[in-house]
Order: C-alpha cells, then sequence, then structure tokens
C-alpha cells in the first residue's frame, strides 16, 4: 500500500492513521517519513489501545528526529479536515465496514483520499479446507470480495474506487508457530464459532491433523497458509446538490458549493 502513495498527486497536510497498532507502527513511521511536513491524527478505538498507541509514538525530547516537528495527535480528527485516511488491515474486521467507511469519509476534506488494505476471501484457504474436513465451524469469518467493497465505496459517497489485490504465502516450521501468528493477526468473528474455551485436547487434535494433512501432500515443505490482500484507494468528491422544491444543507457543504462554484469556469456560450 505504501508503494501506491507515488502515484497520488496530492501531498496530504493533515492526514489520519487509523488503528496503526494493528496495521503497523513500521508502516507509520514509513508513511510519515513518505509526507515529513504533515500533522497526523492517530485513531484507536478503545482507551486502553490509545495508551499503547501513545507509547509507542512517544519521542524523547532529545532525539534529533523530534525537533521542528509536531508529535501525531492519538484521538479522533474533526469531520473535514484530513486530506488522506490510511487504514491498513481493518475493514476486515469492523461488525459494519459500510459504516466505518462513511465514518472516514467524514473524515476527510473535499478532494481527500482513503487508502486502504484487508483480506480477501481466498485467505486462510488451507485452514478452512481442514476445518470442513473435521466438520468443525470455519476458522473465520467471510472475507469481501474487492469488486463488493469497490460497491460499497460508492455508496459510501466516494469516488473513483481503484481496487487491487495479491496473494501472499506465508510459511512456518510447525503448528504451534503457525498459530501464534494468527492469534497475533485477528481473531474469529464467525457468527458459528465455538462459544466457549476450547480445550488443551481440541488443540492438539487440530495440530495433529494440519501435520497430517501436510505431511501427506507436501513432505519436506514448510507448512503453507495463502493470504488474499485487497487494497483500495478512493477521493472525496466535491457535494452533489440535488434541486428540489426545497433542499437543507449544513453550514459547511454550503461552504463547499459556494468554493467550487467560484472554481468553475464560465460556460461557454
Amino acid at each position: 500500500m505504501q508503494e501506491r502513495l507515488q502515484w497520488i498527486r496530492l501531498q496530504p497536510r493533515k492526514w489520519v492513521d487509523w488503528e496503526p497498532l494493528s496495521g503497523g507502527m513500521q508502516t507509520h513511521v514509513a508513511v510519515a517519513q513518505a509526507y515529513p511536513d504533515a500533522s497526523c491524527w492517530v485513531v484507536e478505538t478503545s482507551g486502553s489501545r490509545q495508551q499503547r498507541a501513545e507509547q509507542a509514538l512517544h519521542t524523547p525530547w532529545w532525539q534529533v528526529g523530534r525537533w521542528g516537528k509536531s508529535p501525531p495527535r492519538v484521538g479522533m480528527p474533526p469531520d473535514g479536515r484530513a486530506d488522506m485516511v490510511w487504514a491498513n488491515m481493518a475493514l476486515h474486521m469492523a461488525a459494519d465496514p459500510a459504516a466505518l467507511l462513511r465514518r472516514w469519509g467524514r473524515m476527510l476534506a473535499t478532494d481527500g483520499f482513503l487508502m486502504f488494505s484487508c483480506l480477501g476471501p481466498d485467505t486462510l484457504i488451507e485452514l478452512r479446507d481442514l476445518y470442513r474436513s473435521l466438520g468443525w465451524p470455519a476458522p473465520a469469518h467471510e472475507f469481501t470480495d474487492m469488486h463488493d467493497w469497490g460497491d460499497m465505496l460508492v455508496q459510501a459517497g466516494f469516488a473513483e474506487p481503484v481496487m487491487d489485490m495479491e496473494r501472499l504465502t506465508l510459511t512456518f516450521a510447525s503448528p504451534g508457530r503457525l498459530f501464534a501468528e494468527l492469534r497475533g493477526l485477528g481473531r474469529n468473528l464467525h457468527g458459528q464459532r465455538f462459544a466457549a474455551l476450547r480445550g488443551r485436547a481440541w488443540q492438539a487434535r487440530l495440530h495433529e491433523a494440519l501435520a497430517e494433512r501436510h505431511a501427506a501432500s507436501q513432505s519436506g515443505k514448510p507448512l503453507a497458509l495463502t493470504f488474499e490482500v485487497i487494497y483500495g484507494h478512493a477521493l472525496k468528491p466535491q457535494p452533489r446538490v440535488s434541486v428540489q422544491r426545497e433542499t437543507v444543507l449544513s453550514l459547511d457543504e454550503m461552504r463547499q458549493v459556494l468554493h467550487q462554484g467560484r472554481r468553475d469556469p464560465p460556460a461557454k456560450p
């Protein structure tokens, strides 16, 4: 996603990093370096995560990198102030992704843009197949296809959505290492997941079944899991005013409409 910034001509003066603890603090640093003169809001949706974000973003006063720069602000930005919303690996964990898209849209100023990534439906196909063969509920909820994300962006008020995807294969030395990685990536939000805690016997059976399937299919090779990563980019367009007998506009919408009218050239006769 960071590589795609080179194609964006707009240089944000203010941007939002949505839940960087999940998206990766290394990524936050890389984007901040790409826009060294821009100010930033960091948004975490729980109090404990806000504290962790503040600690992770803290730079000692004596470090040269802090001189002359405003530190990121941890908290929700005012509506319509951000030129870019950066959301790495967040949408597939949202209970109501359409509402989250609308929320990001409200944060953006007109002509601002959204950059996001999330997991796609081919993620964990090996593990899903294993659970299905054992008669267990799915190990994760279903992930949304990139074409559906494009439709949802338009419905949320964004314009010119651009969607892309790639498949990555991660390998692991053991079942224990594989599941440790998955615990760090998220949680199972499937509606039919097991409601209580699984026991050690169940865990041992899962590791055994994974090892057996791997030995039968790919002897001598490490355990592998597929991840489909979806990338999305979209703009917040000028507000459209529908002509009716009575039209109600907010003060901010009126300002944007008037500003756009001053920028548009007069029509030629």
